[in-house]
């Protein structure tokens, strides 16, 4: 030990923000596990056969689970989700209430992605006047949104927005609606329907976990490093007194 002197203060330090730094590293491992498994359980869903639509008020984490509808779009109550981009090309996301002929309920269809290059010009689209039937997916958003302040007797509809909460949607326009949004798979009233399941993966987790281990690593060498340096210049500094003494 006399040749490692850090000191107290560094000792302090050290002591403090090393479990810290070592703790945020395993948890961002342990955060990286977990959204392992969610994107393994999302992708099963995903890939999993569609169940009724009646069965959707009914199911506890209803997240990302395939439901196959039959009904009919509502063209008068349109919203267009701005601030969408699909290969560097601006664009909308086009949502608009369905009603399910089976169990009745209304639903937030997603119906894809347009491009909107001309803000002077409203976005094209066209919404089919007969029923039909669809699949779809339902989207649970990772964190709180903007919430939508619809007003039913509006007449700036298609409302343009940065984000929606269908809950108080149906609230405004007085309907019995599912509180998730539905997200559209390719086939009839579709348009570019590519989605992406989750903006983070796992991997990010562990980039911050190293990042984490590296910081600890590193006080830890500076504070190696700092004991055997004042050591050192203590044990010269003693040798030097001690010649002038003699």
């Amino acid at each position: 030990m006399k040749r490692f002197r850090p000191g107290i203060v560094p000792t302090l330090v050290v002591a403090l923000l090393l479990p810290m730094l070592v703790s945020l590293g395993f948890w961002q491992l342990s955060r990286g596990a977990e959204k392992s498994a969610l994107l393994n359980s999302y992708a099963e869903r995903r890939a999993a056969e569609p169940m009724a639509s009646t069965e959707l008020q009914n199911t506890q984490d209803p997240a990302f689970r395939r439901v196959r509808l039959h009904g009919q779009f509502d063209p008068e109550h349109s919203v267009l989700l701005d601030n969408r981009q699909r290969d560097g090309k601006v664009g909308v996301e086009l949502l608009q209430p369905f009603q399910d002929q089976a169990s009745g309920l209304w639903l937030l269809v997603n119906r894809g992605w347009l491009a909107w290059p001309d803000r002077r010009t409203p976005p094209q689209f066209t919404t089919p006047k007969q029923p039909l039937s669809v699949e779809a997916w339902v989207y649970v958003a990772p964190g709180a949104t903007f919430q939508l302040h619809a007003d039913p007797n509006t007449t700036t509809w298609p409302q343009l927005v940065t984000a929606v909460e269908p809950a108080r949607l149906w609230t405004a326009l007085e309907r019995d609606g599912f509180a998730y949004e539905l997200r559209l798979e390719n086939g009839p009233a579709a348009y570019q329907a590519d989605w992406p399941i989750v903006a983070m993966g796992a991997e990010k987790h562990i980039a911050y976990a190293v990042q984490w281990f590296a910081m600890a690593f590193a006080l830890l060498g500076l504070f190696i490093y700092l004991g055997w340096h004042n050591a050192k210049e203590k044990h010269h500094g003693s040798g030097h007194e001690s010649t002038q003494h003699v």
